[in-house]
């Protein structure tokens, strides 16, 4: 069953080097499904995000998480703790293909919501680009959610 969810994010980049970190707060409605230990939070990204007319879905399964990014810019993340995986990233300027080095999951969801928190870092032609934490909470309004 589609819910209509409020869905809070926070991306911090170069989480080891404190000069140069930087965080993206961001907070929107979305639709969120849950379905055979599968949630999908599925949201419009806007000018905060840098990514207007973009959707984004997130796909929390227990042994990862996937990221599929329509629209504008055009990319599909594979998080899976201690894996590396690849991915195409379009966008109008052109295309790339960088890296995913999944250090860190922890989630929890249900049929409520839930939240997530991934550490991974991005790497462009093997070498390292950013490294991130981002996570996410999903909650109906005025619900309450398991926590990480």
């Amino acid at each position: 069953m589609l819910k209509d969810v409020i869905i809070s994010m926070q991306t911090v980049q170069n989480c080891d080097d404190a000069e140069n970190r930087s965080t993206l707060d961001f907070t929107t409605e979305g639709h969120y499904t849950y379905d055979d230990n599968v949630g999908c939070v599925t949201y419009e990204e806007s000018e905060v995000t840098g990514l207007p007319g973009t959707r984004t879905s997130v796909f929390i399964m227990p042994d990862q998480v996937v990221v599929d990014r329509d629209g504008s810019l055009t990319s599909r993340m594979v998080f899976k703790e201690g894996e590396q995986t690849s991915f195409l990233y379009s966008t109008p300027f052109g295309h790339a293909t960088m890296g995913v080095d999944t250090r860190k999951i922890n989630h929890c969801f249900n049929d409520l919501g839930g939240s997530a928190e991934i550490e991974y870092v991005v790497n462009v032609e093997h070498a390292v680009f950013t490294k991130n934490r981002f996570t996410i909470q999903v909650k109906q309004d005025g619900g309450t959610t398991c926590q990480i």
